[in-house]
């Protein structure tokens, strides 16, 4: 931060004050999902942004309460509540977090973000198409209030109203940046949206704000006004530790996912590189800190940190002043942030999801192999109806599956017979798994002659699978009393072979001229 430059600064600013208006009701309706108060969910959010703000690997990037976490503790809670009361459940939920960010800080001291470079560009794609998705559906609920009946549409009048302060607010986030890129677009549109709300209440059309959304999910809440949190010594014991483990364990792989996945995605954007590592050991002392102060835990916040790139936001400051800005807001000025119109949330988000869609994924269908573009499908709609971490793991199996199957396709040998009526089978291709079957088809031990050789020249074994399928070749030639070399291995596939010594049952050569000198001693 100390290297920003004066515009850095005020852009940083900017874009961080637009960030921490639109965390409020993401905070809030997380918290409600995870069946927790609105303040646990405010503070998760303060939490996770400024520590991940200052010791992350990834700056522009926001984190906060997110709703994969909130999903995964919400039966841990509504569980321990029934059994001990709603007290025990919040301390069951705070030591489930702190243990969820141990793990997490451990993942990173141990540098296991580097495997988020097994995810493919397919799966990325999906991943992002997927979640533009999810933001814009969990936005189409601000247009529904709650009756006696259950959720219904809101009338018609506050349905136009809705509508058009939304449209107001895309408006000039589209148009505005076309004019000047001195201040930022979304900023600006919920201000003027906000000023246009206040004057249409003047004449009597009211519009929701989010004191109302916050009354709907809870009448009994009539203030979004925290305080600072406060150290609690969550229960420890060794039942509850137990009792919170698979909960945490989930949470912190959906956490580091989800905010591994954002890193790469922020990358991409910003035309920079994130330090995963970093990142994962930021997330998980922003978590046991949570644990600790009352917060509900989080990880990285996609659609946040989408408004935060796209305002211009890439430093650390921007998180920062979007944390501290929220704590300010919720301490001070919960007034005024309870009178913001949702409208203007909701128009910043579905500006959001657009500009977050990967449209190209269109242009180039017919450019890619089909393969690709139905994980790009399968991975979207696994994001839409299941959940964005079940959605990568599928997309990768998928990817490698197919891999797999394209790679075990592409083995086959050459058969030449030297003067000495010696049979050699030269392989072109890798020997695992996916091409063993293929492999021990190439052979024919009943017409070749009592000396056979695999020149492995332009081949390589890549695991067990491939070593058992040399073996089984091996024994047909043993069983009709011929003898199987194996030439040209490289040294990977030759310790390979060394260590399965008492499986792989063959004669081993360096190359061809080797094996002529056996053969003149044969002879």
């Amino acid at each position: 931060m100390i290297q920003y430059s004066r515009r850095q600064y005020w852009v940083d600013t900017l874009s961080g004050l637009t960030v921490a208006l639109a965390l409020v009701p993401e905070a809030i309706a997380f918290s409600f999902v995870a069946h927790v108060d609105p303040r646990v969910g405010l503070y998760a959010a303060i939490i996770m942004g400024l520590v991940t703000a200052v010791f992350g690997g990834r700056p522009g990037m926001i984190s906060g309460a997110t709703g994969a976490v909130a999903v995964i503790f919400a039966p841990l809670v509504i569980s321990q509540t029934q059994q001990h009361g709603a007290a025990v459940a919040l301390s069951y939920l705070f030591l489930a977090v702190a243990l969820m960010g141990g793990m997490q800080l451990v993942f990173g001291l141990l540098r296991w973000g580097k495997f988020i470079r097994l995810i493919p560009q397919p799966v990325m794609f999906g991943f992002v198409n997927g979640l533009a998705i999810v933001i814009f559906k969990s936005q189409l609920v601000q247009f529904y209030i709650q009756t006696e009946s259950g959720r219904a549409l809101m009338p018609t009048a506050s349905l136009l109203t809705m509508l058009g302060l939304v449209g107001l607010t895309m408006a000039i986030i589209y148009f505005l940046p076309k004019i000047t890129k001195v201040i930022p677009a979304t900023l600006t549109a919920i201000v003027v949206v906000s000023g246009v709300s206040v004057y249409l209440q003047s004449w009597g059309i009211d519009s929701r704000t989010v004191l109302d959304f916050v009354q709907t999910m809870d009448p009994t809440q009539t203030t979004i006004a925290v305080a600072m949190p406060r150290f609690q010594m969550p229960i420890v014991s060794v039942d509850a530790i137990l009792t919170v483990l698979p909960y945490s364990f989930l949470a912190a792989s959906v956490g580091l996912i989800e905010s591994l996945m954002t890193v790469v995605l922020v990358d991409e954007l910003t035309d920079t590189r994130g330090r995963g590592n970093k990142e994962s050991i930021a997330q998980g002392l922003a978590n046991i800190i949570n644990g600790f102060f009352g917060g509900m835990g989080g990880c990285a916040m996609i659609g946040q940190s989408m408004i935060n790139v796209r305002a211009g936001g890439r430093g650390r400051w921007s998180g920062f002043v979007a944390a501290g800005s929220l704590l300010v807001f919720l301490i001070i000025g919960a007034s005024w942030v309870e009178a913001i119109p949702l409208a203007a949330l909701v128009g910043v988000m579905v500006m959001v999801s657009i500009a977050t869609f990967e449209w190209s994924s269109f242009r180039i269908m017919k450019k890619i192999p089909k393969a690709d573009f139905i994980v790009i499908i399968i991975v979207s709609a696994t994001t839409v109806f299941i959940d964005l971490a079940v959605a990568v793991f599928v997309g990768v199996i998928i990817s490698a599956l197919v891999f797999a199957w394209d790679q075990g396709k592409r083995i086959a040998v050459t058969a030449s017979t030297n003067d000495n009526g010696y049979k050699v089978y030269t392989l072109r291709g890798n020997l695992f798994f996916g091409s063993a079957t293929a492999f021990k088809s190439l052979f024919d031990a009943a017409n070749d002659p009592d000396h056979v050789a695999i020149d492995f020249l332009n081949a390589r074994v890549y695991d067990h699978s491939g070593l058992e399928a040399i073996h089984s070749v091996a024994q047909r030639y043993s069983q009709v009393n011929k003898k199987l070399h194996i030439l040209n291995v490289s040294p990977e596939c030759q310790r390979l072979l060394d260590r399965a010594d008492n499986i792989v049952e063959v004669q081993v050569l360096e190359s061809l001229k080797h094996w002529r000198i056996a053969e003149d001693r044969l002879a």
